[in-house]
């Protein structure tokens, strides 16, 4: 039988990383030279290869190196090849600690009891499993919705990160049983419209594993439902934890399970003092204006697994490397995660109250005005803004959050994460003489009950909440009322003991931007030619004119980015340019946040415009069409398409 090229350079290094292991070139230049030594006199002969396999076998070199191999993985490398996920990359560091996680499959997800067999190339919805691991992130390939859905994955897991294990010490028992950190397990389903829902959000102790004598071992895992069906099971899968390299000595069960219990003690007992505080806090704040309890102060919110938390734990500081360049750039990512509130069964219930870790915030890759403005508060401080949260309400006294950030000139700016507005707030002097000049309110913002980023908490104790009539100078103590820094620092703090979820790194795009707007341009041509057919219409493209629309789509999203327009002039002149004498140009722009084609044209036909442009009949008609596709981190897109038609004006 023979392997792709692929899978047979994987088995070559899994065989030289046993040999390796093995220290078995040094045994091989040791019989070497012990065998020319022998041979060396007046009368030696030119040492053969057959001669030197004789003296490795006498020494029981090989004997030892066949022993030693365990040839379950690689057999099942050769015989499964073509559908066994489960090997370890090529790229294994013998000097590093690994835990190989493998999903095994996935059962009793009853919700899908129902779904039929999909047809070979049917688009159905599917199941993606995302993890995260002290800063490394993985995703599986989607399965198609089951009830058992054929969930097998493997994840090679770096243990030897972030200082743990000095130099080429390997990191040891000891160490590995310290460290707190989950392994955060984030099911997500994508419809055929490409819809997605989180199904569940699981945190994983993998440090049972330092028990198995083997090494191995494999556990089934119930994932729960999110929201307000956090305590009814989704589905289960069954998953196998294993340590590269085994381990030399294991810990009993008895000592992990002591340590997970002294840890669940502490976390417990610091939750309970910062919940005594906040407490005495908030009786305080109320017996300072009896109408502070109608004001909008959020101490603690409620996570996608029901689990509260203080608000100032969704804030941290983040940093994005090399993925975005700037505050603005950073605002206009998160603008684009789409705007979904959680859902509730049933009507005429109120807003449900969900706050979603990042993780689950950035796999979904949709949420609330909590999630975006939480995130944003994150970059700009990893951006070194003086950032943070505002919680309050906005027109018809909706609840609202938005972000603040403070200049070092006292100038106060309005971040709305969900479009990457920018206001730049001035307060009305409530003093000044009636006939005085006012700054107009230039926000949608209303009232602002409290402000917070990870580091601070703050409610406003002035006479009104109202935006236009607040002074936001935290260090006056008759308008800003702070909770201590070290209680906040105690439950709030990325620490070894902390409950927190872990602060995932953003993942750099996977789209190519230009594959994939060539992709939906073709596409969305497809749509229109098909719909002037059942028109009885022709079609005919303008290559060129719908070339020019490009440099309009570009300032398009600069403009969006930095809030300054460019390159209007240079369109305009091109479009006059190709448009001949007694022709009419008509264009029309379009901002998407995905790339499903039907969904789009379905969208743009309720436009009058477009629909006109569509379905333009005249004399000399010709088409043009443009998709640009602008990808940021997380595979989030600004998808910007323009239709336009020119043709000759009859009279």
């Amino acid at each position: 039988m023979s392997l792709p090229p692929e899978k047979a350079s994987e088995l070559k290094q899994i065989i030289r990383n046993h040999l390796l292991k093995m220290d078995i070139y040094g045994k091989i230049r040791e019989v070497l030279a012990e065998t020319v030594r022998d041979d060396q006199g007046p009368a030696h002969q030119s040492l053969s290869e057959a001669d030197f396999l004789r003296a490795l076998q006498r020494r029981g070199i090989i004997d030892d190196v066949m022993k030693d191999i365990h040839f379950t993985q690689v057999n099942q490398l050769l015989d499964n090849h073509t559908d066994n996920p489960f090997f370890l990359p090529a790229n294994i560091n013998p000097t590093r600690r690994y835990l190989f996680l493998q999903v095994l499959g996935g059962k009793a997800f009853l919700e899908h009891l129902q779904e039929p067999e999909p047809l070979p190339g049917q688009v159905c919805s599917t199941f993606t499993l995302y993890l995260h691991f002290r800063s490394q992130r993985f995703r599986s390939k989607p399965v198609p919705c089951a009830c058992e859905p054929d969930l097998k994955e493997g994840f090679l897991l770096e243990i030897h990160r972030d200082g743990i294990g000095e130099g080429g010490k390997m990191v040891d028992v000891t160490t590995m049983l310290s460290m707190c950190d989950r392994i955060h397990l984030v099911l997500i389903k994508t419809d055929t419209s490409s819809e997605t829902t989180l199904v569940s959000s699981y945190f994983l102790d993998w440090r049972t594993v330092l028990s198995s004598p083997s090494g191995k071992t494999c556990f089934a895992v119930e994932l729960m439902g999110v929201g307000s069906e956090c305590k009814v099971p989704a589905g289960v899968l069954t998953v196998s934890l294993e340590l590269f390299p085994p381990l030399t000595e294991t810990l009993s069960a008895d000592i992990i399970s002591t340590q997970q219990s002294l840890e669940r003690r502490r976390i417990a007992e610091k939750e309970r003092l910062f919940l005594v505080y906040a407490k005495q806090w908030w009786r305080e704040f109320l017996e300072i204006r009896p109408s502070h309890q109608s004001k909008l102060v959020k101490i603690f919110a409620q996570d996608e697994n029901g689990v509260s938390r203080p608000v100032c734990a969704y804030v941290h500081v983040l940093r994005a490397g090399r993925l975005l360049e700037s505050p603005r750039q950073a605002a206009r990512f998160v603008s684009l995660l789409a705007h979904e509130k959680a859902s509730v069964v049933g009507g005429g219930a109120e807003k449900q109250e969900q706050w979603c870790t990042l993780m689950a915030f950035l796999c979904r890759g949709r949420g609330d005005c909590e999630d975006h403005a939480t995130l944003l508060c994150s970059l700009l401080l990893g951006f070194g803004l003086d950032a943070y949260v505002c919680v309050g309400t906005k027109a018809k006294g909706l609840p609202h959050t938005w972000v603040l950030t403070r200049g070092t000139d006292g100038s106060i700016t309005f971040w709305e994460s969900l479009t990457a507005h920018r206001y730049l707030h001035q307060a009305i002097d409530p003093d000044a003489p009636p006939l005085a000049p006012q700054p107009k309110p230039s926000s949608p913002y209303r009232t602002v009950g409290c402000v917070f980023n990870h580091q601070t908490f703050l409610a406003n104790c002035q006479p009104s909440d109202a935006v236009e009539l607040c002074v936001f100078d935290f260090q006056n103590q008759s308008q800003w009322k702070a909770m201590s820094s070290e209680a906040l620092e105690s439950v709030c703090a990325l620490v070894s003991t902390t409950s927190l979820p872990p602060l995932p790194p953003l993942c750099a795009p996977s789209l190519d931007p230009a594959a994939a707007s060539n992709q939906l341009e073709l596409e969305m041509r497809f749509l229109i030619s098909e719909h002037r057919k059942d028109l009885e219409l022709a079609t005919v493209w303008d290559d060129h004119l719908s070339y020019l629309l490009s440099s309009a789509l570009s300032a398009y999203e600069l403009e969006r980015c930095t809030g300054v327009s460019c390159g209007n002039e240079e369109f305009q002149d091109a479009v006059r340019r190709a448009v001949p004498d007694g022709h009419t140009f008509k264009g029309f722009p379009i901002h998407f946040l995905h790339c499903n084609a039907r969904r789009a044209f379905a969208t743009c036909l309720r436009s009058p415009f477009c629909e006109e442009i569509v379905c333009c009949r005249g004399d000399h008609v010709r088409l043009a069409v443009r998709v640009r596709v602008f990808v940021y981190p997380e595979n989030a897109c600004a998808v910007w398409l323009m239709f336009a038609c020119k043709y000759r004006s009859v009279l």
